[in-house]
């Protein structure tokens, strides 16, 4: 089936290549569902480690051996490329085969017959897909329409981060590049002083963003119509049911799935905004955020995995762009790779280390007093960069063109 042509006034009409592409992201709880059903037919582990093996290993094979993708759809046909919804039934195909998953995940460990090896593989399997399931809540839960909230609630109920509904949009998207957001990593942080900041740093933002919006409304804090509560009640309803169907053992595996998609999430988060900062204006504001403050990156295989992530630039100077209308930005700092090549790279500070530092200097031009760096770090940092010009040790980012996958 031939992708619809958009066109409008003074444009060239526009095809995207892409279309049927989005679908790739359903790939990763559909691998899920095989991975259990191999599991049950042959009795052999090992089985649940296709999900994993895809993510971690595939995909940051064929992202190294792709060309980057910066192509972007004319900014004439953006109107007409959002308003179809194709796209957005795309994401809604995410919800139903990952909650199918997780079902099966917790049959299999109720079962009584996975051996060590798989528990370890089912909860790593089950949680790659929740994890990447907030990513598409994340894309759900920008949106005004009111099933599109919904399902972006209900994905989140699998990992209980109903708070991130709130936090994300209304927290991290207003104080983003700057010492007061949670979710923004700060230049010589290591993931594992990030990850506890950040989980209870959002906790706590979310909690004050809501109560406070709820008292400015004359409402009362303790109420159905809080946003954290209302996500919180949603995991406790979805784990509840499934003890009372498989036992309570079956909590125990939940939890682990949870923490493990928890982490994947925030490791992403860490990825997004490393060292990057906002100024601060005459008036003693922060400056407005640009593609200048969020990382990005083509790779094309994770950006179709991940509906368009990677684009984060974009996202965050255009929050509520749909996926499939994202841009890159020549004036953007690219990363190196994409997310499911950087997200192992993540755990092991001193390789992030060594792979990234240069980078965030070379962007503020080794100047460290306009990035985000993380206070014990400072001294040490200070020492290695005395604010002379960095030379960045990678390959150079071809710029974006308009449209190499266009027809006329």
């Amino acid at each position: 089936m031939a992708a619809p042509v958009y066109s409008a006034p003074g444009c060239l009409a526009w095809r995207d290549g892409k279309r049927y592409m989005w679908l790739t992201a359903v790939i990763v709880p559909l691998l899920a569902i095989v991975g259990y059903g191999l599991w049950h037919r042959t009795g052999l582990g090992v089985h649940w480690w296709v999900t994993p093996l895809f993510v971690f290993v595939l995909v940051p094979i064929l992202d190294l051996t792709s060309p980057p993708d910066p192509v972007n759809p004319p900014a004439e046909i953006l109107p007409a490329l959002e308003d179809d919804r194709f796209y957005r039934r795309c994401t809604y195909l995410y919800l139903p085969l990952a909650g199918v998953g997780l079902v099966l995940g917790a049959s299999a460990w109720d079962s009584g017959h996975l051996s060590a090896l798989a528990r370890i593989g089912a909860v790593i399997s089950v949680g790659t897909v929740t994890g990447v399931g907030i990513t598409t809540a994340h894309e759900l839960g920008h949106r005004r329409g009111r099933l599109e909230r919904w399902l972006a609630r209900l994905m989140l109920a699998a990992t209980g981060y109903g708070h991130f509904y709130v936090e994300h949009n209304r927290g991290h998207h207003v104080r983003v590049a700057t010492r007061s957001d949670p979710a923004s990593a700060r230049l010589g942080e290591s993931f594992w002083r990030f990850w506890p900041r950040t989980v209870i740093g959002g906790v706590r933002s979310a909690w004050a963003l809501e109560s406070r919006r709820l008292r400015l409304r004359g409402g009362r804090v303790w109420s159905p119509r809080n946003e954290v509560l209302l996500g919180w009640l949603l995991t406790a309803v979805l784990f509840g049911t499934l003890a009372a169907v498989f036992g309570p053992a079956v909590l125990g595996f939940l939890v682990a799935q949870a923490l493990f998609g928890i982490t994947l999430l925030e490791g992403v988060n860490y990825i997004e905004h490393y060292g990057l900062a906002r100024a601060r204006t005459d008036s003693g504001r922060y400056e407005a955020v640009t593609p200048r403050h969020s990382w990005n990156s083509d790779a094309v295989i994770s950006n179709l995995a991940l509906y368009q992530l990677q684009r984060h630039s974009d996202h965050h100077a255009n929050p509520t762009r749909r996926y499939q209308a994202l841009r890159s930005f020549e004036e953007s700092p690219q990363l190196p790779a994409g997310y499911a090549t950087l997200l192992p790279v993540v755990f092991l500070p001193p390789v992030w280390f060594r792979l990234m530092d240069d980078r965030v200097a070379a962007h503020y031009g080794g100047d460290l007093d306009r990035a985000n760096v993380h206070p014990p770090r400072r001294r040490a940092l200070a020492a290695r960069y005395p604010g002379r010009p960095v030379p960045v040790r990678a390959p150079a980012v071809p710029a974006p063109t308009s449209s190499p996958n266009s027809s006329r």
